[in-house]
């Protein structure tokens, strides 16, 4: 089985993530989001990928939208309402609340401030979020008869998720964005043992390690504070939720203990509605929010107000938490362009940002920075970067394999050079394949599954007591004590010398047994005979036989340089000496021999020197009887006119008899 992967958005790239995947004959989208670096074509996914004609309903089995940032939703109502999609889209409830508010935000911005066309609309918007079907963590949701889903904590934002697909015996993870270190208002991201086939994980930070939270923190007041003593502003962009929530909350911590009258801002009027939706699924945040939270609301700040645009030109200093995060567009880059000539003044970024945006180039160290056509900003302020990003850093993504024992890894949403770096670490520490496709590159990844089958004792028993006396130069399992020509195995059951086993719990070994299922559906590995006994069914032996051929000149050549053998044809003969001459008449000896006994006979010599010190051989009516072995010599007419012995056997014994066939071959000097 094969499951493919192609990225249409976040191959060696961050941002526009969506990822498509076929499993189990399913095609899945994951995620659906917007370029920040891009205002052309390349904002969003190419969807002519899926297909050319645009029928997306019927090559989409479903949409997974992981959490509410535009780089993973914000493409979502093109494709559903200007695309024509209208197939399911699965998300946790507050995503689903929370991503209107933000595509409306990010609508505004592209059409009413730049004046894009061919953008969806408000009313486009609503309908799409109609199709949105939500759902809780760790329930499975059955998308159809066979494709299955499951939602696991991520951390990182309000209701992100990481996914779980199934769909028969083949499965993947889907991280989105996550966080496996804990915060100040959310938990870390946490996944059962799936072992999946394969993870598709974010690698933003593939190289970096961050220091201790609390050390961040730390750095972070204090730079706020010693800018706003000498009299700087500070604008700290951020998205609406999320990393604000978390800044806030330390720096109004900070400000209360400190007794600091400086004047906090946060723009964009969703304080109120970020309030809310804490509010409204508190029990998506962590232990102390949620222990707190009876007693007091945490996002109900005394010392952060509402921005309004008037405080732009207001004297003295004032920290500004400003929308959006990467200096893109909105009041954060309003506020960088009118604070960035002063060197007074400080921005910091908290978080990643993708190339093409102006906090990409404010943070590469550029001195004059080009914001559109008409406009430029020369870059006095001071530039920090603390790295308060909620997501995984390499220790965090290694954590997560760890977790969930994936089979295969996939990387996305990061910086090629960097996701190359993790691809070598993944390979070596954890010996899996990984892969780091880029955009529009398709990658099938072979799946094999073990089935679990539980083995009888008894058959085990068995088993180990044949391989133990095979290992120690005992036969079969077979002892003195064997009768002749005895097919059963009821001398392993008392056998003269079980010598210890040397099998070991990894070897592969090959163990022969009957597949029974009961009711239970448990597939058992059952002996033969046991199994058959339990449900009265006759035992039905399959016999296999073949012919070996001698070189009957050969044979007689040798019985003339051996004296044992020349003897034993005489006695088959009956020949006396000559009297008169005292000398062997050879030519007459030789008339009336019977080649085929004579060959049997020089084979039961040998089968007594090879292996009769621990398996007893039998004459039966001319052959020679091994358990269930015969040889024997031709009967009919078209047998003897082929000439050879025929070595028949049982299919229980069938390596013995290979032990067999190469003696007979040996002995009657056959080619094998």
């Amino acid at each position: 089985m094969t499951i493919q992967i192609v990225p249409l958005g976040a191959g060696q790239d961050v941002g526009r993530s969506c990822i498509l995947v076929t499993i189990g004959g399913k095609n899945i989208m994951l995620d659906c989001g917007m370029h920040m670096g891009f205002n052309d074509e390349r904002r969003f996914p190419d969807f002519s990928y899926i297909s050319k004609t645009g029928d997306f309903t019927e090559m989409l089995d479903c949409v997974i939208i992981s959490h509410f940032h535009l780089d993973h939703c914000g493409a979502l109502p093109f494709f559903t309402e200007m695309c024509g999609y209208d197939g399911n889209i699965y998300m946790t409830h507050p995503t689903k609340a929370i991503c209107p508010i933000l595509l409306e935000d990010y609508r505004k911005i592209s059409v009413e401030r730049k004046g894009d066309r061919n953008f969806f609309t408000s009313q486009n918007i609503k309908d799409c979020m109609k199709k949105v079907v939500a759902v809780n963590l760790h329930q499975t949701i059955m998308v159809d008869d066979d494709l299955e889903i499951c939602a696991y904590y991520a951390g990182h934002v309000l209701g992100a998720a990481m996914f779980y697909i199934r769909v028969g015996e083949e499965s993947l993870v889907y991280t989105g964005d996550y966080n496996m270190t804990p915060d100040r208002h959310l938990g870390s991201a946490w996944i059962d043992k799936v072992r999946p086939d394969v993870l598709i994980t974010e690698s933003t930070y593939a190289t970096t390690i961050r220091d201790s939270k609390r050390s961040r923190e730390r750095d972070f007041l204090k730079k706020v504070h010693d800018c706003v003593t000498e009299g700087g502003n500070v604008i700290i962009p951020v998205f609406a939720l999320g990393r604000a929530q978390e800044l806030c909350i330390l720096i109004e911590t900070y400000w209360e203990r400190m007794d600091l009258k400086v004047p906090i801002y946060f723009s964009a009027g969703l304080t109120e509605k970020a309030n809310h939706f804490y509010r409204l699924f508190i029990n998506w945040t962590n232990e102390k929010i949620k222990s707190t939270f009876v007693h007091r609301n945490m996002f109900d700040f005394k010392h952060i107000k509402a921005w309004d645009r008037s405080y732009i030109d207001s004297p003295g200093p004032m920290v500004v938490f400003a929308t959006p995060g990467m200096l893109h567009s909105g009041t954060s880059l309003e506020l960088f362009k009118k604070w960035a000539p002063d060197s007074k003044n400080m921005v910091i970024m908290p978080g990643y940002c993708v190339a093409g945006t102006v906090g990409s180039k404010v943070l590469a160290g550029e001195k004059k920075i080009q914001i559109d056509a008409f406009t430029s900003v020369e870059v006095n302020l001071q530039v920090k970067n603390l790295s308060f990003s909620a997501h995984a850093d390499a220790k965090g993504i290694m954590q997560l394999i760890r977790q969930c024992e994936a089979k295969n890894v996939v990387l996305v949403h990061g910086e090629k050079s960097s996701m190359g770096f993790l691809k070598s670490r993944i390979m070596s520490e954890f010996g899996i394949p990984c892969f780091d496709p880029a955009n529009g590159t398709t990658i099938s990844i072979e799946t094999s599954h073990v089935i679990p089958i539980e083995m009888s004792a008894g058959l085990l028993k068995k088993h180990l007591i044949r391989q133990s006396e095979i290992q120690n130069g005992v036969n079969e399992g077979l002892t003195s004590s064997s009768s002749p020509g005895d097919s059963s195995d009821d001398s392993l059951e008392h056998p003269k010398r079980i010598p210890p086993s040397v099998v070991k719990p990894k070897d592969r070994v090959l163990i022969q047994g009957m597949l029974v299922m009961d009711g239970s559906k448990t597939i058992r590995l059952e002996d033969a005979e046991e199994a058959l006994d339990r449900i009265g069914m006759a035992k039905h032996n399959v016999r296999f036989e073949v012919r070996k051929g001698y070189n009957a000149t050969a044979l007689r050549l040798a019985v003339e340089d051996d004296e044992y053998y020349k003897n034993l044809v005489k006695a088959s003969v009956g020949e006396a000496m000559d009297t008169d001459t005292g000398e062997s008449p050879t030519t007459e000896l030789y008339q009336d021999w019977d080649g085929d006994a004579f060959a049997l006979d020089l084979v039961y010599v040998a089968l007594q020197k090879a292996i009769g010190g621990h398996v007893k051989l039998t004459r039966d009516n001319g052959a020679i009887v091994v358990r269930t072995v015969r040889i024997r010599a031709p009967t009919d007419a078209d047998e003897l006119e082929r000439g050879g012995l025929l070595v028949g056997w049982d299919y229980q014994d069938e390596d013995l008899a290979t032990r067999i066939l190469s003696i007979v071959t040996l002995t009657l000097r056959d080619n094998p």
